[in-house]
């Protein structure tokens, strides 16, 4: 399937755990295997499969397993930068990571979904249910609170 990286992706912004986006992402191509022949039948089947995603990861969370999830992070390397930029990289995005993990829901889900997978409005706005002003604000809100929160930590203890 030509998505299931961007399925994978969202469920680890969802459930952070590598492990657990993995078993996520298999879980859903399964469901999504299985039913096949009722699956053509949609506009976009894309869509679909990442409401799908969505919908199990915020079920996952919501049972007992969500209590032993933990925070596994090893998706950003870059051979070509020296040592030095390659700890400062990772520390931005683990930080901007912790940021977004703090989110409210919708704003998480927005900013995944715009800013990392790169969807349009009008497919977060079906993928959601949401309507495209409630999708520019929950966006921008959490592009600011992203920014700031990356401020007060660079900025901290310089004065």
């Amino acid at each position: 399937m030509p998505f299931k990286d961007k399925l994978f992706r969202m469920a680890k912004r969802l459930l952070v755990s590598t492990e657990e986006a993995e078993d996520a992402t298999q879980e859903i191509l399964i469901k999504l295997w299985s039913k096949k022949s009722k699956i053509t039948s949609y506009n976009n089947v894309e869509a679909f499969a990442m409401t799908m995603t969505k919908n199990f990861c915020l079920d996952r969370l919501k049972s007992k397993q969500a209590g032993n999830l933990k925070l596994v992070h090893s998706n950003y390397t870059d051979s070509s930068t020296s040592l030095q930029n390659e700890v400062e990289a990772k520390d931005s995005v683990n930080w901007v990571e912790r940021i977004m993990d703090e989110l409210p829901e919708q704003q998480k889900m927005v900013l995944q979904l715009r800013d990392v997978e790169q969807y349009d409005y009008d497919e977060i706005e079906k993928l959601l249910d949401m309507k495209p002003t409630a999708i520019r604000v929950a966006l921008s809100r959490a592009r600011k609170t992203v920014r700031e929160k990356l401020m007060e930590k660079h900025n901290y203890g310089i004065a």
